[in-house]
């Protein structure tokens, strides 16, 4: 017998954790946003981080990343969480590693939960924590020949 709601009609999602992964190769926005689908959500947000041509007032040439081979393991650490505190229907993240370009797509996550003002604040909560807890690190080269590299961790 499938699990239930509280909400009539509604049937509780098996797993809401549709999607979690870190890849080489340029990431999908129609992926992301599929993955989340679910008839019970009334509302589903959207996060897509994008390399910028600027940081910290310094023009960026070139930038890359790079994870610790624990990232998708903490990725889905921080996923369980955000489905224990909101009323996840479903959820989706994936991160890009590798060398980007200006207006390359770096990260993009997606919450469905039933109403919208959920679905922000997971979807909030989600990005936020991944950027500070999951060991992604970010190496960016100026245009002035300087480096900088920036983490989690």
């Amino acid at each position: 017998m499938a699990p239930t709601s509280d909400h009539p009609g509604e049937q509780a999602a098996a797993d809401p954790i549709k999607l979690l992964a870190i890849r080489e190769t340029p990431l999908s926005v129609d992926e992301v946003f599929r993955a989340v689908g679910d008839d019970a959500s009334g509302g589903t947000t959207l996060f897509v981080g994008t390399v910028r041509n600027h940081d910290g007032g310094a023009d960026v040439d070139a930038l890359g990343y790079s994870c610790h081979p624990t990232a998708e393991a903490e990725m889905r650490r921080v996923a369980e969480r955000v489905v224990a505190d909101y009323p996840v229907r479903a959820l989706a993240a994936v991160h890009r590693v590798g060398d980007l370009h200006v207006g390359d797509l770096a990260v993009v996550v997606a919450v469905s939960c039933p109403h919208r003002g959920e679905a922000f604040e997971a979807c909030r909560k989600l990005i936020d924590d991944l950027k500070h807890e999951v060991p992604i690190w970010k190496h960016q080269t100026f245009s002035d020949g300087t480096e900088e590299w920036v983490g989690a961790c």
